[in-house]
């Protein structure tokens, strides 16, 4: 089957199974709806906040606080990608019209991060802009030094969260082992390893942790991250490449 017809084959795959378009859907939704909320307590909040803070306050890290909650989307949608076809057996049928895995892996990878990127994009810039507006006076300019960056990273992290989770799921197949490790993950496991000093220069090597780098602006007080935003984003996409690898070399190896 020639590469353009796998292609197409996984974008239909993809926009017929509704789990994956509510999953992206809530990705979008919560990101923007917490990223509102938080940014209009910051405003609030900002007059009784200690001189520190004020000076090193980041509006545009701030809009973007509902991506905790939106990464969480994203790990399921690209989770359900690849495990899907593996929970109803129709990666039999898959593998016998496309025997060559690397293609197959290599389409389904495209597509996905290609819708993965548009919404992730779209999502970060409508949530700068609308997280901006609740902020009021404290708010940051597209145009200010290093915000254009954040906006665009926030957009790579999104797709990068989905890439990952994918070769995570094109390892392990199974969508429950995979949620069951990937949510742990990043939602404990990173937080408490970053939180604890004996722990936290692990933590900043964590892909979530050195992913976000790329959405600040205005580095926190006594920053030690040994990386800046886009090394930062190069670890993440390390560990993106390593998922991915994994994936391909278990898909290559294993049966149906």
């Amino acid at each position: 089957m020639a590469a353009i017809q796998v292609v197409r084959s996984e974008w239909t795959k993809i926009r017929s199974v509704a789990s994956t378009v509510w999953t992206l859907s809530l990705a979008v939704v919560v990101t923007i709806a917490l990223g509102m909320l938080i940014s209009a307590l910051q405003k609030s909040e900002f007059d009784s906040m200690s001189r520190t803070d004020q000076l090193t306050f980041d509006p545009t890290f701030t809009s973007f606080a509902g991506m905790s909650l939106g990464q969480l989307a994203m790990i399921v949608f690209g989770v359900l990608v690849v495990s899907n076809e593996y929970s109803t057996g129709m990666i039999r049928t898959s593998l016998a019209a496309v025997p060559q895995r690397g293609t197959f892996l290599a389409s389904k990878l495209a597509v996905a991060a290609g819708l993965a990127l548009a919404v992730g994009l779209a999502t970060s810039f409508v949530t700068f802009f609308l997280g901006q507006a609740m902020l009021g006076t404290h708010k940051a300019s597209i145009g200010d030094p290093g915000v254009l960056r954040a906006v665009i990273g926030g957009g790579l992290y999104m797709t990068l969260i989905a890439v990952f989770s994918m070769g995570v799921a094109a390892m392990l197949r199974s969508p429950m082992l995979s949620l069951g490790i990937l949510m742990p993950f990043f939602f404990l496991i990173s937080n408490i390893l970053g939180s604890v000093d004996a722990t936290k220069k692990i933590g900043q090597l964590l892909p979530d942790q050195a992913g976000s780098k790329i959405m600040q602006v205005v580095p926190p007080v006594d920053d030690d991250t040994p990386y800046g935003p886009w090394g930062g984003l190069g670890i993440m996409g390390l560990w993106v490449l390593a998922a991915l690898i994994g994936g391909y070399v278990l898909l290559k190896k294993r049966d149906a």
